[in-house]
């Protein structure tokens, strides 16, 4: 159990940044219904991190950045997720094995589950 302690810590510190970075983005991609056609169109810092999280390059000017390859990239993203899941999974491991009260725990997850699904499910359609 020290082991999966210490992986659980070292991965959720490792990709924080990462996390943080995408949550933002993607927080404002949520509320912001202004579409970008093309990673060209970002001007201000704002859309130029949106292009980040959509298209996995930072949009500049220049030949060099044209061609630049978001394979690297989406490499790290898809890393950071895999984590992201461990990490989730572990913290679940954890919050049962180490909780006086399980049921609690229980109850959290349950609500954690059924909230999001309620609330897609009864808001209105447009």
């Amino acid at each position: 159990m020290k082991r999966l302690r210490l992986l659980h810590l070292h991965l959720g510190v490792f990709f924080t940044p990462m996390l943080l970075f995408f949550i933002g983005t993607g927080w404002f991609q949520t509320v912001n219904r202004d579409r970008l056609k093309s990673p060209s169109e970002a001007e201000t810092l704002v859309q130029k991190l949106r292009v980040v999280h959509t298209d996995q390059i930072f949009p500049e000017t220049g030949a060099l950045r044209q061609k630049a390859s978001p394979k690297v990239f989406q490499a790290l993203v898809v890393g950071m997720s895999v984590a992201l899941i461990l990490t989730t999974l572990l913290g679940l491991i954890l919050a049962f094995r180490f909780s006086r009260s399980t049921w609690q725990v229980g109850l959290s997850l349950t609500l954690g589950l059924l909230v999001p699904i309620l609330v897609l499910w009864l808001a209105p359609h447009r």
